[in-house]
């Protein structure tokens, strides 16, 4: 996956020029300096540093910095990339804590890293952003463009989900829960060994 994004973020450059060379290094950057912090955060709460957490570490700085991939200098993609690993880890922590449904913590990770992302290139732009001298418009409009997007897609999933929940409920009933999706709703069995 990651040897791919490198295709998204350098591509989207659409040449091979200088533009695409620093999204290219970004990416790299911003995507390991995620994943090592995913491993130090595991580590620092007690837990044995996990191939699974790395890889988490390593998409969440991937989708954080897509946004800024060609348009930030190579500090500030390890400074997005260890930003977005600390929050979407925490915001993995609090989902955790709560009775959502999320099993693969898909809005922690890729929603929260998105937004750190989308905010950070605000910040980080080296033409327009805040913290190279081009004032807070950028990071006005990226924080009413988050309103707006958040509005509309939480809004139309909610509506989504009503309308297919009243035709075909969503939610199946404990007993088909405890004995196995599996088996319950694609009658499928594990073969003995």
């Amino acid at each position: 996956m990651w040897f791919g994004w490198f295709g998204f973020n350098a591509g989207s450059a659409l040449g091979a020029n200088a533009q695409a060379v620093q999204a290219f290094v970004t990416t790299h950057f911003a995507s390991a300096a995620a994943m090592l912090t995913w491993m130090v955060l595991e580590a620092a709460r007690g837990q044995r540093p996990s191939a699974m957490g790395a890889a988490v570490g390593a998409v969440v700085g991937l989708v954080a910095i897509t946004p800024a991939a060609g348009y930030v200098a190579y500090g500030p993609a390890i400074a997005i990339g260890i930003l977005a690993s600390g929050v979407s880890f925490g915001a993995v922590i609090l989902k955790n804590r709560t009775t959502l449904d999320d099993t693969l913590d898909v809005f922690p990770c890729h929603g929260v890293g998105g937004i750190v992302g989308m905010l950070a290139t605000a910040l980080f732009a080296q033409k327009g952003g805040l913290f190279t001298g081009g004032g807070a418009a950028l990071l006005g409009y990226h924080l009413l463009t988050l309103l707006v997007v958040g509005t509309f897609t939480f809004g139309g999933s909610w509506i989504l989900y009503r309308v297919t929940n009243f035709i075909v409920p969503i939610r199946v009933n404990a007993e088909n829960e405890t004995h196995g999706l599996d088996t319950s709703q694609h009658g499928e069995a594990l073969l003995a060994a």
